[in-house]
């Protein structure tokens, strides 16, 4: 099923109210989308459920989700209390792309600057086909938000950009971490190491830790 992208923020907003409180099953209906037993194996299916409901036009893109409309859409686990069970992924860090990079034109700038957070139930005892999906926010960060995610970001890139790998580990970063992205460690990408030879390293990504995601939550 293709739904029709949104003309613009508040029908968005609108779609994404109405699925408030429905269960995954009938938004997979609404899809055409068989719902499998559990995530294990379908890591993202939830955010590409969601994109499909609400008419997401980006699919694999380095772009928002609603290329016209400049939002990300972004799924949240939470627990039966609201909190965020995990961290958010952001984006992927094009390791044979870091040199020159900034900040204003990053690509996690571009997917924050303007984000629809949808929380969704995520209790182990329930099953994934009755988890229903939670109440929508639509969201840009504060200047002072901005400044951290900045300041965490930067950090991460002189690290990466001169090839100290094994520096950046999750306990970096205020709001931004790095962590690996890979099914498993044979997964390699190529870089460039500190004296900018090529070098193997494990792919990775930016996430957003849940105490950010709790805060602007509400939760």
């Amino acid at each position: 099923m293709s739904v029709t992208p949104p003309r613009d923020e508040s029908e968005l907003l609108a779609r994404a109210g109405a699925l408030a409180g429905t269960p995954v099953r009938e938004v997979a209906a609404l899809c055409g989308r068989p719902v499998p037993r559990d995530l294990r194996r379908h890591k993202g299916w939830l955010g590409e459920l969601l994109e499909c409901a609400l008419g997401a036009t980006a699919r694999s893109r380095p772009e928002p989700d609603f290329v016209e409309l400049g939002i990300e859409l972004k799924t949240v686990p939470v627990d039966q209390d609201g909190r965020p069970r995990e961290s958010t992924h952001v984006c992927t860090v094009s390791l044979g792309e870091l040199v020159g990079q900034r900040w204003p034109t990053s690509t996690v700038r571009r997917k924050l600057a303007r984000v629809l957070w949808i929380p969704i139930e995520a209790d182990p005892r329930v099953p994934l086909a009755e988890r229903r999906v939670g109440a929508p926010r639509l969201w840009s960060p504060s200047t002072r938000e901005e400044d951290v995610l900045r300041a965490d970001w930067e950090e991460h890139m002189e690290l990466l950009a001169t090839g100290r790998f094994d520096e950046v580990d999750a306990r970096l970063g205020v709001y931004l971490q790095v962590r690996p992205k890979a099914a498993n460690g044979r997964a390699l990408a190529l870089a460039g190491d500190i004296d900018g030879a090529p070098s193997a390293t494990l792919p990775r990504g930016f996430y957003l830790r849940p105490r950010f995601t709790r805060e602007l939550l509400g939760t």
